[in-house]
């Protein structure tokens, strides 16, 4: 019964994602467009960060790299889009596998920084090849398709993240799944009982990784202009905040907290100097009284819901 529910949900969900275009303007089908590339970027991260308990910040970086790669490779070399696309995708796969390899037998603060600095090497050859890659002024990236109208992006986008999802609960919810939340809880116990800890920590890096490449070539053809801003830290900041706000080591969370809160920072637009303000204020309570973030709040919201409608029907059956 409660599978059936929760498909049925998911279901309401999908529906009202495929009809609500017709409802609402095209500024806000471009927002919620950009709200998926995020909820993508959220959810792979949340493979690594929440589920394997590797804290990388050069998740945002592969994106970069991705979107570079593809435009780069259509730009330059005349290749049609789709290989700039598949490009894009493998060259993060590839570096992914290298960084992964040298800096995952590390733990903690000295992985977060060996892919911060990884980060920043990327994106500071970004800027200094400006011959190359346009540095600062950013670099043309043809538009997917030849209208410039948000709607066929938004559906593009929304599959990207139904294909994200289906792909993070399949790996979830096999063995692999297993060895990542083994690895996450005590990587020695883990490695004790048999399992290559080196080799699953990287597949983590690598699925995410090569996500974010992929989304981020999307995305290149899809805003038309990239530059170094997309690798920028506070980008990787916004994607962990989007995973804490909505529930770490979720599958849903991720995906609530980007779309929330980049629809509650377009509304604060207006407001520009303290959106940053609330936002942090947002922060600080949830972490407050639902370490769970989003998701705590709605099981128990769920919870009191359920506990109410016991009481009442109770209550008709003492009255009878």
């Amino acid at each position: 019964m409660q599978t059936f529910k929760k498909y049925a949900v998911l279901s309401l969900l999908l529906l009202i994602s495929l009809l609500l275009p017709h409802f609402i303007t095209d500024y806000w089908i471009y927002v919620l467009t950009v709200a998926f590339y995020y909820a993508i970027m959220a959810a792979g991260w949340n493979l690594l960060g929440g589920y394997t308990g590797q804290f990388s910040l050069c998740h945002s970086t592969f994106a970069l790299i991705g979107a570079y790669a593809s435009a780069l490779t259509i730009v330059k070399l005349g290749l049609p889009l789709w290989v700039g696309i598949l490009s894009g995708t493998l060259l993060t796969l590839v570096l992914s596998l290298g960084l992964g390899i040298v800096c995952l037998r590390v733990r903690g603060i000295y992985l977060a920084l060996i892919t911060w600095a990884f980060a920043e090497v990327i994106r500071t050859f970004i800027r200094v090849a400006y011959e190359f890659t346009g540095g600062d002024r950013g670099l043309n990236s043809p538009y997917l398709f030849r209208s410039v109208k948000p709607l066929p992006y938004y559906y593009l986008f929304l599959g990207l993240t139904v294909l994200a999802i289906i792909l993070i609960a399949v790996v979830m919810r096999s063995r692999i799944g297993f060895y990542l939340r083994a690895i996450r809880n005590d990587e020695v116990a883990a490695r004790a009982m048999g399992v290559n800890t080196v080799r699953w920590k990287i597949f983590a890096f690598m699925l995410p990784s090569g996500l974010a490449g992929v989304t981020g070539a999307f995305y290149g053809h899809y805003i038309g202009l990239i530059s170094p801003v997309l690798g920028e830290f506070n980008e990787m900041a916004m994607i962990i905040i989007f995973v804490v706000i909505g529930g770490m080591r979720t599958q849903a969370g991720p995906i609530l907290g980007a779309i929330s809160i980049r629809y509650l920072m377009e509304f604060l637009r207006e407001w520009a100097e303290i959106r940053i303000v609330i936002l942090s204020a947002i922060v600080i309570l949830i972490m407050r009284f639902f370490n769970g973030g989003l998701m705590e709040f709605l099981r128990r919201a769920g919870g009191w819901v359920r506990k109410k409608d016991a009481v009442s029907a109770y209550a008709s059956m003492g009255e009878k």
